[in-house]
């Protein structure tokens, strides 16, 4: 029976239309799920709603509240009479707007105090900010030049819900026609996650742009050895349209980390088809176009779905990450590599017999002919042959050097910094982010910490009395929490400043207290919250401050029977820091495991460890780098080890099985390893070449967490290419020492 590479190539020689027919038609599919692609902001990128924390935080969500939308007017001064009465007509007109629950700002305070009229003069406005309380006029009336105004929404209002909301609210400020000079700016988290969202939607399209040019120029400078040197980039088009489509059709969304495989997924795929081109110029310089495809579909094809599988074990390892976009980010990196595979091992030898493909007469050189006749690759081919010979035969001095590095790399790593702060992740000059900055300067932090109180009776005086003692002690004993609401709060505020005693007495007061106000801190009679205020700070103080709250917790002793959970978008950061920290060296360790468990698979011997040492080493070198850059662990960088692993064990894979090639065919070793490495050398630094250009396109992204990845993912991609071209030559020495000849790999050849 045949097996299937000898199928696939005698079907591509004698059915060649048919071959392209079915390869069209799963194009098609794919296609039809491009429309189906969404973007996604907001929680669910960060959290995992089947986990209870994430369960916590959307029921949270769901029952007490949702962000609020706030309002910036600016002007020359907006206590003018005219400036007021605009805004208390555009907030009527929220007021009335769906999902709006609550409309406030200073017009409200001077109607509250003015009989429910707004005052007449600038005069009788002075005076009644001068008597209101200093903290509501500084939080509603900062300034002259700038007042706010804050739309509360309902409850449990969806994310699509709120675009909706914000695009309405804009709708409404455009036609109510503002006076000369007053500006009108929608802020707040809602509008902040609303402009991240459309700018990650162009900076996709801006990257996978950049990506495409710098893959064209590689491919034309580097590349100009065979003919069609641009087909590769025109495979990599059709694998990356296949990855958007089945993106669509499996529900995968666009978050701000998967924006970043995009580029990463170009720069792996030409890999793919750049081997395969190359490998079938290389057989149809001395054979048929049938025998040339034979040879690289049954010889290539094996070797490279080998380092293929490896990649994608890589990737598949952040299925495991506890943040959903690290996973979606290996899920579609996956997608992608199989597509990128295929798309080349069909379209390479179809293109060939469609075209009838015909080498150069003469291998073009990267730049002009040198004089001697040999060109610049040929002596490339050689400088590189003579490099793993002399690795080769002496092994133990390089892989001493290069595993003392990889040691300090591994040590340094461990002092590199996370961060999940996903405002210092969008460009610094973002107009949402702007506007939300001048509202934290103004009001304070916008964020609170609500901590959930669950008892059989959360009313009761005992639980309300610890409810209200626990929101005093944070108060007096942490300088970082400037307020707190919670229902004790409010039946204090019902009830002359004092908590009831009694059951009856609470139920009374409860009764006065109006019901949408009550529902806010509320939820039956088992389920109570506080929300604490906090000042402006750095998300490695609010993870510590977090800590310190799930403390005083414990330390303040909750009644029997009452459970108490921390949950809120600030304590979900401070999680996701956590879960960087720790998610990054469990997918690095997996990553290896899977790989060695595939290679031990595939091989049935103890050198299939030999792809894997070079990678140990370069995941070593890149902690290196992450420190001595002072770049920190991100939703993004976290995935550094665990994608290295897929990269560099393509290109530590092909060298082995080159080399097995070539020792199948009689050679000695060191003759085989120097052959190996100046047959496929030139390949693997074409295409990891080309892989930095393409990955260096993450560098033009305006977003800081992409920009930064791509700066270390192209000196990755440098580290891969001297561990598989200087490091792998030296493990093969060694394990060839040990173990002698590996398994034979049967000629090429097509049969009669």
């Amino acid at each position: 029976m045949k097996n299937p590479y000898e199928w696939l190539a005698a079907a591509i020689n004698n059915h060649t239309w048919t071959v392209a027919g079915v390869a069209a038609a799963i194009f098609i599919l794919a296609c039809f799920g491009l429309s189906m692609v969404s973007m996604e902001t907001g929680d669910d990128a960060y959290l995992d709603k089947s986990t209870p924390r994430g369960a916590m935080l959307d029921h949270y969500m769901e029952t007490y509240g949702s962000d609020a939308i706030m309002l910036i007017y600016e002007t020359d001064s907006v206590r003018s009479t005219e400036i007021l009465r605009f805004i208390d007509h555009l907030q009527e007109d929220l007021r009335n707007e769906r999902y709006v629950d609550e409309v406030s700002g200073v017009v409200d305070l001077l109607k509250q105090a003015n009989g429910g009229t707004l005052p007449s003069s600038t005069a009788e406005i002075d005076a009644i900010i001068g008597q209101a309380p200093p903290e509501m006029v500084e939080r509603m009336l900062p300034s002259d030049l700038m007042t706010i105004s804050v739309i509360n929404l309902e409850a449990g209002v969806t994310m699509d819900a709120q675009q909706q909301v914000l695009n309405n609210i804009r709708s409404v400020i455009a036609i109510s026609e503002p006076p000369p000079g007053l500006t009108v700016t929608v802020s707040g988290n809602p509008a902040f996650a609303q402009e991240m969202g459309e700018a990650m939607g162009s900076e996709t399209g801006m990257l996978i742009l950049v990506a495409m040019v710098l893959m064209v120029l590689a491919v034309t400078f580097l590349f100009s050895h065979v003919r069609y040197r641009l087909l590769p980039v025109g495979i990599v088009a059709v694998g990356l349209i296949m990855t958007f489509g089945f993106m669509g059709l499996f529900g995968i969304p666009i978050s701000m980390v998967v924006v970043g495989a995009f580029p990463v997924l170009i720069g792996i795929g030409i890999d793919y088809a750049i081997q395969l081109h190359a490998r079938f110029d290389e057989e149809i310089r001395h054979g048929t176009i049938p025998q040339a495809v034979w040879a690289t579909v049954t010889q290539m094809g094996p070797s490279i779905l080998i380092a293929m599988s490896a990649t994608a074990l890589g990737f598949i390892a952040m299925f495991f990450a506890p943040v959903p976009m690290v996973a979606d980010f290996g899920m579609v990196c996956t997608i992608g590599v199989v597509s990128c595979y295929i798309a080349a091992l069909i379209i390479v030898p179809v293109f060939a017999i469609v075209t009838r493909y015909r080498p150069r007469k003469e291998a073009a050189a990267v730049g002009s002919e040198p004089a001697g006749g040999e060109s610049l690759i040929e002596r490339y081919d050689r400088l590189l042959g003579r490099l793993a010979y002399t690795v080769a035969k002496y092994p133990i001095p390089v892989i001493l050097i290069f595993a003392t590095v990889a040691a300090g790399g591994f040590y340094l790593d461990q002092s590199v910094p996370v961060s999940a702060d996903e405002k210092t992740f969008v460009p610094g000059d973002m107009p949402a982010l702007l506007s939300l900055e001048k509202l934290t300067r103004v009001m304070g932090s916008t964020s609170t910490i609500p901590v959930v109180v669950l008892a059989d009776d959360v009313l009761s005086p005992e639980t309300l009395a610890w409810i209200d003692q626990f929101g005093v002690y944070e108060q007096e004993h942490n300088d970082k929490i400037t307020g707190v609401t919670s229902v004790a709060t409010l039946i204090r505020e019902y009830n002359g400043g004092t908590l009831p005693s009694t059951e009856r007495e609470v139920n009374n007061v409860t009764a006065r207290i109006p019901e949408e106000t009550l529902s806010r801190y509320l939820n039956g009679n088992l389920e109570a919250v506080l929300e604490f205020s906090t000042v402006d700070m750095e998300m490695s103080a609010a993870r510590d401050l977090v800590g310190r709250i799930q403390d005083d917790v414990a330390w303040n002793n909750p009644p029997a029977g009452v459970t108490v959970k921390i949950t809120g978008q600030m304590e979900m950061f401070a999680a996701v820091m956590d879960d960087i920290s720790d998610s990054r060296v469990y997918m690095t360790v997996l990553g290896f495991a899977f790989i060695l468990g595939f290679l031990i698979l595939v091989y049935r011997k103890f050198g299939a460890v030999s792809p894997v040492i070079p990678i140990v080493f370069i995941v070593g070198w890149n902690g290196a780098i992450m420190y001595l850059l002072g770049l920190e662990y991100t939703p993004l960088t976290a995935v550094l080890g665990s994608m290295t692993i897929g990269v560099a064990s393509e290109y530590t894979i092909l060298i082995m099985e080159r080399c097995e090639e070539e020792l199948s065919r009689g050679m000695e070793f060191l003759d085989a390893v120097q052959t190996a490495v100046q047959k496929i050398g030139t390949a693997i630094t074409v295409s990891g070449l080309t892989t930095v250009f393409g990955f260096s396109a993450l560098t033009f992204s305006t977003f800081n967490i992409i920009s930064n990845f791509g700066i270390v993912t192209v000196i990755s991609v440098g580290f891969s290419l001297v561990g598989a071209i200087v490091v792998m030559p030296a493990i093969l020495a060694l394990m060839y020492r040990y173990t002698g000849r590996s398994r034979a790999v049967a000629a090429a050849g097509v049969p009669e």
